[in-house]
């Protein structure tokens, strides 16, 4: 599977945002095994039920919502990092079985694994004697 497979989609959202926070488009490595792509996406502060994935029309589209912890009865003074929507989105292609794409999410770590569909699979041709 080549690099054009999965292509970086620009973030082109029709939709318009309804958070008033950055948005950062988070880094992703990405594997490839004889029957799957696998997405690692990195998401700081981001939990399971902060991360939304959706597949439409081979567009997969990762979105994480990060919180901030305030302090009670304090305000910030100084801040070395921003907190942050991400959002990405990438063009599969056919080759991808959508319906058995799998997401996990720990640590602020997001896993995504893209099985190949059964028709791009290597299969082994069996050898007879004639």
């Amino acid at each position: 599977m080549s690099e054009k497979d999965i292509q970086k989609k620009e973030n082109t959202a029709a939709a318009e945002r309804i958070r008033n926070v950055k948005t950062f488009v988070p880094r992703v490595d990405i594997y490839e095994t004889k029957d799957a792509l696998f997405l690692v996406a990195d998401m700081p502060g981001v939990d399971e039920k902060a991360v939304d994935v959706e597949l439409e029309k081979n567009i997969l589209t990762i979105n994480g919502r990060a919180e901030t912890e305030a302090v009670k009865n304090s305000s910030l003074i100084y801040s070395e990092y921003e907190v942050g929507d991400y959002e990405r989105s990438f063009t599969l292609s056919d080759e991808i079985d959508g319906d058995k794409i799998k997401a996990t999410v720990k640590n602020g770590v997001l896993r995504l694994e893209l099985p190949k569909a059964e028709k791009v699979k290597p299969k082994k041709i069996q050898i007879k004697a004639a």
